[in-house]
């Protein structure tokens, strides 16, 4: 009988989950709010339908970032900027280009770009996000807030060289993906592109599904962690999509 775990062990596995410092304050009644708060988005997202699934959207990522204040306060990532970016300037390439953030976050790449040289503009569904997590003002840096989904009703077509997003179209409806893609499309100028996601797709769903295969965690974890070790789970790896 499976035994959901509580306590330090809850505590212990929600930080790692999270890329949380041991040092930080967790205590399980967060964790618990956390947990029935993403429960009831699910379900509000779930039943949402395309002419209002932003206002669920928006509505829903607001709830969580606001409610859950600990999770815009987290340290993450201790790499400097041109550690954890640089592959993304190599990728984007030489100034001075437009570029087009979908879902940045915290703003920290966007920005990094940005102090790179690169016309930036950063956007997010919620305001919770984003701007208000930046403490430096740059004058090729501006921020808006957009589905992510008809991108080209909020900005002029064949105007970016490029659009980038990073770990977020896997947050799309599938229904909403071709919208998504067409209007990426749109609003790249010629020769544009489109970064995002994983290079080596095919190669790591083909490893992906052995491991799932395997029925025992305790043979399939370790492995998993052992592929990582070899960078065949790499953090930065790109797919790049030229219009």
């Amino acid at each position: 009988m499976f035994i959901e775990p509580r306590g330090t062990e809850l505590i212990t596995r929600y930080k790692h989950n999270y890329h949380i410092p041991d040092q930080v304050a967790i205590t399980e009644e967060m964790i618990l709010k956390h947990w029935e708060l993403e429960k009831r988005m699910v379900k509000e997202l779930l039943a949402s339908k395309p002419d209002n699934r932003w206002e669920v959207f928006e509505q829903a990522y607001t709830v969580l970032y606001s409610e859950l204040e600990w999770l815009n306060q987290l340290p993450g990532d201790t790499r400097s900027p041109t550690e954890k970016y640089q592959t993304w300037v190599e990728t984007v390439g030489s100034q001075p280009q437009k570029i087009y953030e979908i879902g940045s976050g915290k703003g920290k790449l966007i920005s990094y770009l940005a102090q790179c040289g690169f016309e930036c503009k950063a956007t997010e569904i919620t305001k919770e996000r984003g701007k208000k997590h930046i403490s430096e003002s740059l004058p090729n840096l501006s921020w808006g807030i957009s589905d992510s989904i008809k991108l080209d009703t909020f900005k002029s077509a064949n105007y970016y060289d490029v659009v980038i997003s990073n770990q977020v179209i896997e947050h799309f409806y599938p229904e909403d993906l071709y919208t998504h893609f067409k209007a990426v499309y749109n609003i790249l100028n010629e020769n544009g592109r489109y970064i995002f996601g994983i290079l080596y797709l095919k190669f790591m769903l083909i490893v992906e599904k052995i491991l799932f295969g395997m029925p025992s965690k305790k043979i399939r974890r370790p492995l998993a962690k052992g592929l990582r070790k070899l960078y065949l789970f790499a953090d930065n790896i790109f797919l790049t999509a030229q219009k």
